[in-house]
């Protein structure tokens, strides 16, 4: 009876052995989940792929058009002299508009002006030294002062400033000019004298590439050299004037008392 107790016994710790080395074999086949979970990310990586965001062409920088380009200075004839800043194209109204930028420094300006319309506006290039030469020469003539009203005067010198021409603005100059032996002038014309003195200044100064001030010195240098009229023969021209002034009224009032 005791050996059979002891076989029994045996057997009993030999099968405790035998699944205490079972059970860890078993044990990792548990451990296959996190290869599942390790496959979840590749699935998520793809999708970044497909919403990657367009990259946009860059636009196409005009630097040219109808003769002018970007950086170049112009005679804007209303402003005088300016600086074209780029070409730009906008959207108006649903269109597209292309447009030179253009800036008047002295004026602390920026106008923009449709490339199609320059020729309209009357938009040009800087004069060339010839035609300036030609400018400071007129500068140089006799003063021609038209007997009529001043104010049909200062139309014709307000159309010639605006024109653009730099033959006709020193013209402008060139009559409304005084020196100190002659009389003052009124304040409406010393403001069309200025202004035709800064507009020819600036146009010069920029070709010449000099200052303005270097070019206001040469004006007047040239308009020194002109004959001067004296002080009374002065007086008697503005007289004369204003007896035609006179007179003009008197024929505006004859033909209204005729129509009458």
């Amino acid at each position: 009876m005791p050996d059979k107790t002891a076989k029994t016994a045996a057997k009993a710790t030999a099968s405790k052995t035998t699944a205490s080395k079972a059970a860890p074999k078993t044990a990792p086949k548990a451990a296959v989940a996190p290869k599942a979970a390790v496959a979840a990310p590749k699935a998520a990586v793809v999708a970044p792929k497909a919403a990657a965001p367009r990259v946009e062409e860059p636009k196409k920088v005009v630097t040219q058009r109808q003769g002018f380009k970007a950086n170049e200075f112009v005679v804007y004839p209303a402003h005088g002299v300016g600086q074209i800043l780029a070409i730009e194209e906008q959207e108006i109204a649903g269109a597209k508009l292309e447009l030179f930028v253009i800036n008047f420094m002295k004026d602390k300006m920026t106008l923009r002006v449709p490339t199609a319309k320059v020729a309209n506006v009357g938009m040009r290039k800087l004069s060339d030294p010839a035609l300036v030469k030609k400018a400071l020469e007129t500068l140089k003539g006799r003063a021609r002062v038209k007997r009529t009203m001043w104010s049909r005067r200062a139309q014709e010198y307000e159309a010639k400033i605006n024109s653009g021409d730099i033959v006709a603005i020193a013209e402008v100059v060139r009559d409304l000019y005084r020196s100190e032996s002659q009389p003052e002038q009124s304040y409406s014309e010393r403001q069309l004298y200025e202004a035709a003195l800064d507009r020819l200044s600036r146009e010069i100064a920029v070709v010449q590439h000099s200052t303005e001030t270097e070019a206001v010195k040469e004006i007047e240098s040239q308009l020194a050299k002109s004959p001067r009229r004296g002080a009374k023969a002065e007086a008697g021209s503005e007289a004369d004037g204003e007896g035609d002034d006179a007179d003009a009224d008197g024929d505006d009032a004859a033909v209204a008392d005729e129509a009458a």
